[in-house]
Protein backbone atom coordinates (compact mmCIF):
# COMPACT_ATOMS: atom_id res chain seq x y z
CA UNK A 1 0.00 0.00 0.00
CA UNK A 2 2.65 2.53 0.98
CA UNK A 3 6.30 2.88 1.93
CA UNK A 4 7.05 5.07 4.97
CA UNK A 5 9.85 7.56 4.42
CA UNK A 6 9.99 9.99 7.35
CA UNK A 7 7.97 11.32 10.28
CA UNK A 8 8.39 14.75 11.82
CA UNK A 9 8.23 13.42 15.34
CA UNK A 10 11.12 14.01 17.73
CA UNK A 11 12.06 12.06 20.83
CA UNK A 12 10.86 13.36 24.18
CA UNK A 13 12.12 10.93 26.83
CA UNK A 14 15.21 9.23 25.41
CA UNK A 15 18.28 10.58 23.66
CA UNK A 16 18.82 7.68 21.30
CA UNK A 17 16.61 4.81 20.14
CA UNK A 18 19.35 2.27 20.62
CA UNK A 19 16.97 -0.69 21.00
CA UNK A 20 15.39 0.06 17.63
CA UNK A 21 18.83 0.45 16.09
CA UNK A 22 19.97 -2.77 17.75
CA UNK A 23 16.98 -4.69 16.40
CA UNK A 24 17.69 -3.45 12.90
CA UNK A 25 21.35 -4.43 13.19
CA UNK A 26 20.52 -7.92 14.51
CA UNK A 27 17.96 -8.55 11.77
CA UNK A 28 20.41 -7.42 9.10
CA UNK A 29 23.25 -9.52 10.50
CA UNK A 30 21.06 -12.62 10.67
CA UNK A 31 20.00 -12.04 7.09
CA UNK A 32 23.57 -11.60 5.91
CA UNK A 33 24.62 -14.72 7.81
CA UNK A 34 21.94 -16.82 6.13
CA UNK A 35 21.82 -15.15 2.72
CA UNK A 36 25.38 -16.04 1.79
CA UNK A 37 25.14 -19.65 2.87
CA UNK A 38 24.35 -22.56 0.65
CA UNK A 39 20.77 -23.39 -0.27
CA UNK A 40 20.82 -26.30 2.18
CA UNK A 41 22.10 -24.01 4.93
CA UNK A 42 19.33 -21.46 4.33
CA UNK A 43 16.69 -24.18 4.28
CA UNK A 44 18.04 -25.63 7.50
CA UNK A 45 17.91 -22.24 9.20
CA UNK A 46 14.35 -21.62 8.08
CA UNK A 47 13.11 -25.05 9.16
CA UNK A 48 15.13 -25.09 12.36
CA UNK A 49 14.29 -21.55 13.54
CA UNK A 50 11.04 -20.75 11.74
CA UNK A 51 7.65 -21.09 13.39
CA UNK A 52 5.90 -24.24 12.09
CA UNK A 53 2.33 -24.58 13.44
CA UNK A 54 2.02 -28.32 12.78
CA UNK A 55 5.01 -29.03 15.03
CA UNK A 56 3.60 -26.80 17.78
CA UNK A 57 0.27 -28.64 17.68
CA UNK A 58 1.96 -32.07 17.49
CA UNK A 59 0.59 -32.81 14.04
CA UNK A 60 4.07 -33.17 12.55
CA UNK A 61 7.64 -33.32 13.83
CA UNK A 62 10.62 -31.22 12.92
CA UNK A 63 13.52 -33.38 11.69
CA UNK A 64 15.81 -34.07 14.69
CA UNK A 65 18.89 -32.85 12.82
CA UNK A 66 17.12 -29.51 12.23
CA UNK A 67 15.83 -29.02 15.74
CA UNK A 68 18.15 -26.22 16.79
CA UNK A 69 15.96 -24.81 19.56
CA UNK A 70 12.89 -26.02 21.47
CA UNK A 71 9.63 -25.43 19.62
CA UNK A 72 8.48 -22.75 22.06
CA UNK A 73 11.49 -20.58 21.23
CA UNK A 74 10.48 -20.45 17.58
CA UNK A 75 7.69 -18.08 18.65
CA UNK A 76 10.54 -15.54 18.78
CA UNK A 77 13.34 -16.84 16.56
CA UNK A 78 11.16 -16.81 13.44
CA UNK A 79 10.92 -13.00 13.69
CA UNK A 80 14.64 -12.56 12.99
CA UNK A 81 14.66 -14.46 9.69
CA UNK A 82 13.70 -12.98 6.32
CA UNK A 83 13.13 -14.56 2.96
CA UNK A 84 14.85 -11.97 0.77
CA UNK A 85 16.29 -8.48 0.80
CA UNK A 86 12.94 -6.86 -0.03
CA UNK A 87 11.23 -8.66 2.84
CA UNK A 88 13.97 -7.45 5.19
CA UNK A 89 14.10 -3.89 3.82
CA UNK A 90 10.35 -3.37 4.09
CA UNK A 91 10.20 -4.49 7.70
CA UNK A 92 13.30 -2.57 8.74
CA UNK A 93 12.06 0.63 7.09
CA UNK A 94 8.81 0.48 9.09
CA UNK A 95 10.84 -0.25 12.21
CA UNK A 96 13.18 2.70 11.59
CA UNK A 97 10.42 5.25 10.91
CA UNK A 98 7.95 4.25 13.64
CA UNK A 99 9.93 2.25 16.19
CA UNK A 100 11.87 5.13 17.73
CA UNK A 101 8.76 6.95 18.95
CA UNK A 102 7.24 3.78 20.36
CA UNK A 103 10.52 3.11 22.16
CA UNK A 104 10.44 6.69 23.42
CA UNK A 105 6.91 6.23 24.78
CA UNK A 106 7.61 2.90 26.48
CA UNK A 107 11.24 3.09 27.56
CA UNK A 108 14.02 0.80 26.39
CA UNK A 109 13.30 -2.30 28.49
CA UNK A 110 9.54 -2.31 28.09
CA UNK A 111 9.98 -1.70 24.38
CA UNK A 112 11.98 -4.92 24.06
CA UNK A 113 9.20 -6.77 25.91
CA UNK A 114 6.64 -5.10 23.66
CA UNK A 115 8.48 -6.01 20.44
CA UNK A 116 8.97 -9.67 21.35
CA UNK A 117 5.40 -10.00 22.68
CA UNK A 118 4.00 -8.69 19.39
CA UNK A 119 6.15 -11.20 17.52
CA UNK A 120 4.82 -13.99 19.73
CA UNK A 121 1.23 -12.80 19.22
CA UNK A 122 1.73 -12.85 15.46
CA UNK A 123 2.90 -16.46 15.61
CA UNK A 124 0.06 -17.46 17.93
CA UNK A 125 -2.67 -16.11 15.65
CA UNK A 126 -0.96 -17.56 12.57
CA UNK A 127 -0.92 -20.95 14.28
CA UNK A 128 -4.57 -20.67 15.33
CA UNK A 129 -5.64 -19.91 11.76
CA UNK A 130 -3.51 -22.64 10.15
CA UNK A 131 -2.66 -25.21 12.86
CA UNK A 132 -1.83 -27.94 10.35
CA UNK A 133 0.52 -25.83 8.25
CA UNK A 134 3.97 -27.31 7.69
CA UNK A 135 5.32 -24.13 6.07
CA UNK A 136 7.73 -22.20 8.31
CA UNK A 137 6.64 -18.69 9.21
CA UNK A 138 9.51 -16.19 9.11
CA UNK A 139 9.85 -12.42 9.27
CA UNK A 140 9.42 -9.54 11.71
CA UNK A 141 6.05 -8.53 10.28
CA UNK A 142 4.09 -9.47 13.42
CA UNK A 143 6.31 -7.30 15.61
CA UNK A 144 6.26 -4.47 13.06
CA UNK A 145 2.47 -4.61 12.89
CA UNK A 146 2.40 -4.14 16.67
CA UNK A 147 4.60 -1.06 16.34
CA UNK A 148 2.29 0.37 13.67
CA UNK A 149 -0.75 -0.10 15.93
CA UNK A 150 1.05 1.50 18.88
CA UNK A 151 2.20 4.46 16.80
CA UNK A 152 -1.36 5.01 15.56
CA UNK A 153 -2.65 5.20 19.13
CA UNK A 154 0.18 7.46 20.26
CA UNK A 155 0.67 9.85 17.33
CA UNK A 156 -2.23 9.80 14.86
CA UNK A 157 -1.90 13.52 14.03
CA UNK A 158 1.81 13.55 13.22
CA UNK A 159 2.52 14.27 9.56
CA UNK A 160 4.50 11.56 7.81
CA UNK A 161 6.03 11.29 4.37
CA UNK A 162 5.04 8.17 2.50
CA UNK A 163 5.47 6.76 -0.97
CA UNK A 164 1.93 5.80 -1.93
CA UNK A 165 1.65 2.79 -4.23
CA UNK A 166 5.45 2.83 -4.38
CA UNK A 167 5.51 5.94 -6.59
CA UNK A 168 3.63 8.96 -5.26
CA UNK A 169 5.28 10.96 -2.42
CA UNK A 170 2.72 12.35 0.01
CA UNK A 171 2.82 14.11 3.37
CA UNK A 172 -0.29 13.15 5.31
CA UNK A 173 -1.42 12.63 8.92
CA UNK A 174 -0.23 9.30 10.26
CA UNK A 175 -3.74 8.11 11.07
CA UNK A 176 -4.77 8.09 7.41
CA UNK A 177 -1.93 5.86 6.24
CA UNK A 178 -1.73 3.62 9.31
CA UNK A 179 -5.46 3.14 9.77
CA UNK A 180 -5.85 2.17 6.11
CA UNK A 181 -2.89 -0.20 6.43
CA UNK A 182 -4.45 -1.88 9.46
CA UNK A 183 -7.87 -2.19 7.83
CA UNK A 184 -6.17 -3.74 4.80
CA UNK A 185 -4.50 -6.41 6.98
CA UNK A 186 -7.81 -7.43 8.54
CA UNK A 187 -9.54 -7.45 5.15
CA UNK A 188 -6.87 -9.63 3.57
CA UNK A 189 -7.01 -12.05 6.48
CA UNK A 190 -10.81 -12.26 6.10
CA UNK A 191 -10.71 -13.00 2.38
CA UNK A 192 -7.62 -15.20 2.57
CA UNK A 193 -5.40 -13.24 0.20
CA UNK A 194 -1.91 -14.26 -0.98
CA UNK A 195 -0.68 -17.51 0.49
CA UNK A 196 2.90 -16.24 0.76
CA UNK A 197 1.91 -13.59 3.31
CA UNK A 198 0.60 -14.42 6.77
CA UNK A 199 -2.09 -11.80 7.26
CA UNK A 200 -3.01 -13.58 10.49
CA UNK A 201 0.45 -12.84 11.91
CA UNK A 202 -0.02 -9.19 11.04
CA UNK A 203 -3.41 -9.11 12.75
CA UNK A 204 -2.02 -10.84 15.83
CA UNK A 205 0.73 -8.24 16.07
CA UNK A 206 -1.72 -5.37 15.57
CA UNK A 207 -4.02 -6.52 18.37
CA UNK A 208 -1.10 -7.15 20.73
CA UNK A 209 0.47 -3.78 19.94
CA UNK A 210 -2.78 -1.89 20.51
CA UNK A 211 -3.32 -3.56 23.89
CA UNK A 212 0.26 -3.51 25.14
CA UNK A 213 0.89 0.16 24.41
CA UNK A 214 -1.97 1.00 26.78
CA UNK A 215 -0.30 -1.03 29.53
CA UNK A 216 3.41 -0.42 28.97
CA UNK A 217 3.61 3.25 28.01
CA UNK A 218 5.07 5.75 30.46
CA UNK A 219 2.55 7.26 32.84
CA UNK A 220 3.06 10.75 31.45
CA UNK A 221 2.67 9.71 27.82
CA UNK A 222 -0.79 10.57 26.48
CA UNK A 223 -2.66 8.79 23.73
CA UNK A 224 -3.85 10.30 20.45
CA UNK A 225 -1.33 13.17 20.53
CA UNK A 226 -3.01 14.88 23.47
CA UNK A 227 -0.75 17.40 25.16
CA UNK A 228 0.29 16.81 28.74
CA UNK A 229 -0.69 19.96 30.64
CA UNK A 230 1.65 20.71 33.53
CA UNK A 231 0.40 23.37 35.96
CA UNK A 232 2.68 26.40 35.97
CA UNK A 233 3.87 27.97 39.18
CA UNK A 234 1.74 30.90 40.27
CA UNK A 235 3.58 34.20 40.23
CA UNK A 236 2.83 36.26 43.34
CA UNK A 237 2.91 40.01 42.85
CA UNK A 238 5.34 41.85 45.08
CA UNK A 239 4.71 45.37 46.39
CA UNK A 240 7.14 46.73 43.78
CA UNK A 241 5.32 45.12 40.85
CA UNK A 242 1.77 45.39 42.15
CA UNK A 243 -0.52 48.03 40.80
CA UNK A 244 -1.59 50.81 43.21
CA UNK A 245 -4.63 49.84 45.23
CA UNK A 246 -5.17 46.47 43.48
CA UNK A 247 -8.73 45.22 43.51
CA UNK A 248 -9.21 41.62 44.67
CA UNK A 249 -10.46 39.29 41.99
CA UNK A 250 -13.57 37.26 42.80
CA UNK A 251 -12.02 34.32 40.89
CA UNK A 252 -8.79 34.08 42.89
CA UNK A 253 -5.21 34.21 41.53
CA UNK A 254 -4.70 33.86 37.79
Amino acid sequence: MFIPLHDANGLRHIRLQYVTIGLIVVNCLVYLFTAFGSENFVQAAVIGLGYIPSTIYDIAERPPELTFVPDYLTYVTYAFLHGDIFHLAGNMLFLWVFGDNVEDALGHVRYIVFYLACAVAGAVVHGMVAPDSEAPLIGASGAIAGIVAAYLLLHPRVKIWILAFGRLPLRIPAWIALALWIVFQFAMMAIGGEDQISWAAHVGGIVAGAVLVLILRRRDVPLLDREVVTPKSVEVATPESAEPNPQPSPWGPR
